[in-house]
């Protein structure tokens, strides 16, 4: 009797719908060279509000605007926002809310407080006419269509090259020359691709750490937002205990937890490893001996159990096959863990 053939979750499915919602994004957006999104002059500041995965989304946008854009910026959860007992409110600061629905609770929250002070505000959001949209002064819409799963996966990746086109069109309103970084974005899809092929290579790795009741996800600099989403995904699709760390500050007593049996380390790098992450690494793998996966780029400095890559030189570019390379392992670790992907037990788009 032929075995019959496993019904793709929505999860599944939404994942390897990225690459052409990214190529359609692009196309939207991009006409002859140039930014096609309204946006306010003479932004010197810019505060990125947002919840989940949308934080992460955040998170890693304000370390480009500092390196690309020569913009301050600073990614801040909407929780924390409206604790906050004062907000900057210069002529020259610029919000930014990010949520998938449009309806995300503290988020909306968040926006009506800004709203109070009089600044500028933007949304990046996946719903046109939702309450975000509608009480935003500028607005980007994601065009990945309607997310079925309560991980965020195409929300996410549409979420990330709006921000990177609001990084550049900001960039290029304060003189600087973005134009080979756009050119560099038409890559993404075919990165995207690259992360797909390597599906059977990710279900091995997926199998082997799903035997693991403890997985620490480590990163530096900019990959430090997606050492959190890699975190966030596995933890709300398999129930595994993860946590999230950059490298070095893991090595000033967290790495104590390396301690516990069961327990193993990713380590997530766009870029070539630099000589303190190896140091770091082998410190690990020498005295706590947890298995090591490396997501990046390999190095036969360090010994790990796995190593997930796609080949890209740009590392803004590559960050898309590493995100997608996030999203499949946590997909097949809950898969083999016999996960509900879709539906995690007591979890729901905070929309209320």
């Amino acid at each position: 009797m032929p075995l019959l053939k496993r019904k793709k979750s929505s999860m599944e499915t939404e994942i390897f719908a990225q690459s052409k919602i990214c190529e359609q994004i692009l196309d939207a957006y991009v006409k002859d060279g140039q930014i096609e999104i309204d946006i306010p002059q003479g932004i010197n500041r810019v505060f990125l509000v947002a919840s989940g995965s949308s934080y992460h989304c955040a998170r890693y946008c304000a370390s480009l605007f500092g390196s690309v854009a020569q913009i301050e910026a600073r990614a801040i959860y909407s929780s924390e926002f409206l604790l906050q007992p004062k907000i900057a409110d210069s002529e020259d600061i610029l919000y930014v809310f990010i949520t998938q629905s449009g309806e995300t609770t503290d988020t909306n929250a968040s926006l009506l407080r800004a709203k109070e002070h009089n600044v500028k505000t933007l949304c990046i959001t996946n719903k046109e006419n939702s309450s975000i949209w509608n009480s935003s002064d500028y607005h980007i819409a994601c065009h990945a269509g309607d997310e079925k799963s309560i991980a965020a996966t195409k929300s996410f990746s549409s979420q990330l090259v709006c921000g990177i086109l609001l990084v550049l069109k900001l960039a290029q309103n304060k003189g600087v020359e973005i134009s080979a970084l756009l050119r560099d974005m038409r890559d993404i899809p075919e990165v995207i691709d690259k992360a797909y092929k390597i599906h059977s290579k990710i279900k091995q790795a997926a199998r082997f750490l799903a035997r693991y009741k403890s997985i620490v996800m480590s990163a530096d600099g900019e990959m430090y937002a997606f050492a959190k989403e890699a975190s966030l995904k596995i933890k709300e699709t398999s129930y595994i205990n993860t946590c999230s760390y950059i490298l070095g500050e893991f090595m000033h007593g967290h790495v104590a937890v390396l301690n516990n049996a069961k327990s193993a380390m990713i380590y997530i790098s766009n870029d070539e490893l630099n000589y303190t992450a190896v140091k770091n690494l082998n410190n690990i793998k020498e005295n706590y001996k947890p298995p090591i996966v490396i997501i990046g780029n390999r190095t036969n400095q360090i010994k790990s159990a796995y190593n997930l890559n796609v080949d890209c030189s740009k590392p803004m570019i590559k960050t898309f096959g590493i995100l997608v390379i996030i999203q499949l392992l946590a997909l097949e670790i809950a898969l083999k863990l016999h996960r509900n992907v879709d539906k995690p037990h007591g979890l729901n788009k905070v929309v209320k």
